[in-house]
C-alpha cells in the first residue's frame, strides 16, 4: 500500500488555485504589464502542476519556453515598444461578448471530453486504491513522449498549434491597429 504525503493535495490546490487566479486576472485586468503578471503566475501554476503529474520534461519546457522565454519576450516588447506601458487597454463590447462565447464554448468542450476521458477510464481499469492507471503509473522517456505526441495525441498537437497560431494573428491584429492609433495621433499634432 502505498502512502500519500498529506501535504501533497493541499500544494497541488494551491498551484491549481494560482493558475486559475492567474488566467483571470489575465481575462479581467485592463493593463498589459499586469496582465504579464498575472500570466506568469498562469504559467508557473500549470508547470508546477506538471511536476505533480510526474511530468518533468513538460515541466521543464513549460518553464524554460513559457516562463522564461515567452513571457519575457512580451515585457520586453510591450517595454521597447509602448510610451506607456500601463495604458488601458479597452475592448469593444461586440469584442467582448464574442471572446465570452468562444471561451464557454471552449470551457464546456474541454469540460465534456475530460468527463468522457475519466468516465471510459474509470470502467477500464483501477488500482488496488480504486484510483485510475496511468498518470505516475510509468516513466516514460523522451522517445516515448515524441511517440505519444505524434501518434496517439497528434489531434490536441495540432490543435494547441493552431491556437498559438490564432494568438499570434490576435497579437499582429492588435499590433497593427494600435501603431495606426498611434500613427494618427501623431499627425494631428
Amino acid at each position: 500500500m502505498q502512502t500519500l504525503d498529506p501535504v501533497a493535495p493541499w500544494l497541488f490546490y494551491l498551484f491549481a488555485g494560482a493558475a486559475v487566479a492567474g488566467a483571470l486576472g489575465v481575462v479581467f485586468s485592463q493593463q498589459i504589464v499586469r496582465m504579464a503578471v498575472f500570466l506568469l503566475f498562469t504559467l508557473g501554476g500549470v508547470a508546477f502542476l506538471y511536476f505533480f503529474l510526474e511530468a518533468e520534461f513538460l515541466a521543464a519546457i513549460q518553464l524554460i519556453v513559457y516562463v522564461g522565454g515567452t513571457l519575457i519576450l512580451i515585457i520586453f516588447g510591450v517595454m521597447l515598444t509602448s510610451k506607456n506601458p500601463f495604458v488601458r487597454l479597452t475592448v469593444p463590447v461586440p469584442q467582448r461578448l464574442l471572446g465570452w462565447g468562444v471561451g464557454l464554448a471552449l470551457t464546456l468542450m474541454m469540460c465534456f471530453i475530460g468527463v468522457w476521458q475519466i468516465a471510459g477510464e474509470l470502467d477500464a481499469s483501477h488500482d488496488s486504491q480504486g484510483l485510475i492507471v496511468g498518470v505516475g503509473a510509468e516513466h516514460y522517456g523522451v522517445a516515448d513522449l515524441g511517440r505519444n505526441l505524434l501518434g496517439k495525441y497528434a489531434l490536441p498537437l495540432e490543435m494547441a498549434g493552431v491556437l498559438l497560431l490564432v494568438v499570434m494573428i490576435g497579437a499582429a491584429y492588435i499590433a497593427k491597429g494600435r501603431h495606426a492609433d498611434i500613427t494618427e495621433g501623431e499627425g494631428q499634432s
